[in-house]
């Protein structure tokens, strides 16, 4: 039984489904929207116990990656649970893993990515823009594996590195234009993936990785509903999770003159 450690991330659980998040520490700590609390009462409980505090009741629970995503700091439109799932699962990743994402937006991916590879692997963003860059540095290290990424300030489309990365994934207006530069930077059997919100982009990226030294490309979208569930019966949610993007997947093969 692993319990809450001290500098640790949490969130506290009210009986209206209301999160709020804490950095435990020691003596009184500050939490958003409802104050100060005794953080001595939450250092060593139990995650998903029920804790009193200022004569409320919540629940104490340790989040896992899907409510760190929900919860950061947002900026940019962010790649969200649903189409970040499909991506981890595509580009295989599993602990140990080195993979390049281009474009990091507000840090939601990343820290999918993180979680699948940490600790043992690597993330390597690469974001043009310092302002998006320093917002994501602050949602990454909401992350126990945050010491796993490695951010860099450039254009994924002409940054070099000295990498054999198991995966890439782009998150930026023309991913076209980096394919060859990952390419190379990418194992024999890596696998590549495109995010893109519009059509006409999917196209030219697919079509891109066709005449670029890629096979099993292939295009996808992702829509999710909810179901409604009450006591007089289930149906299908009227509102859905519907389009966010498009995206675009592919495997490196080696071709002559390449070891």
């Amino acid at each position: 039984m692993e319990m809450l450690q001290e500098g640790e991330i949490a969130y506290l659980l009210d009986d209206r489904g209301r999160r709020f998040w804490v950095l435990l520490g020691k003596g009184m700590v500050k939490v958003n929207e409802l104050g100060v609390v005794d953080g001595n009462k939450l250092i060593g409980a139990e995650s998903g116990s029920r804790i009193s505090l200022a004569g409320k009741e919540f629940w104490v629970l340790r989040p896992g990656i899907l409510e760190l995503m929900e919860s950061i700091e947002r900026g940019a439109q962010i790649i969200g649970s649903k189409d970040a799932a499909t991506i981890v699962h595509h580009l295989d990743l599993k602990c140990g893993d080195v993979v390049i994402e281009g474009g990091v937006g507000s840090g939601s991916l990343t820290l999918s990515l993180l979680n699948a590879v940490g600790p043992e692997g690597r993330v390597i963003s690469v974001e043009s823009r310092e302002d998006f860059a320093q917002k994501a540095r602050r949602n990454v290290m909401r992350s126990r594996w945050a010491d796993c990424c490695e951010l860099k300030i450039g254009d994924v489309r002409m940054i070099g590195m000295d990498i054999a990365a198991d995966a890439a994934v782009l998150d930026i207006p023309d991913p076209w234009g980096a394919v060859d530069n990952v390419r190379g930077m990418l194992k024999g059997g890596g696998r590549f993936c495109a995010y893109v919100p519009n059509t006409n982009q999917l196209e030219s990226v697919v079509n891109k990785l066709r005449s670029g030294g890629f096979v099993e490309i292939h295009a996808l979208e992702n829509l999710q509903r909810s179901m409604e569930i009450h006591a007089g019966g289930t149906r299908p949610s009227f509102d859905m999770l519907g389009h966010t993007g498009y995206l675009a997947f592919a495997r490196k093969v080696v071709t002559g003159g390449e070891g």
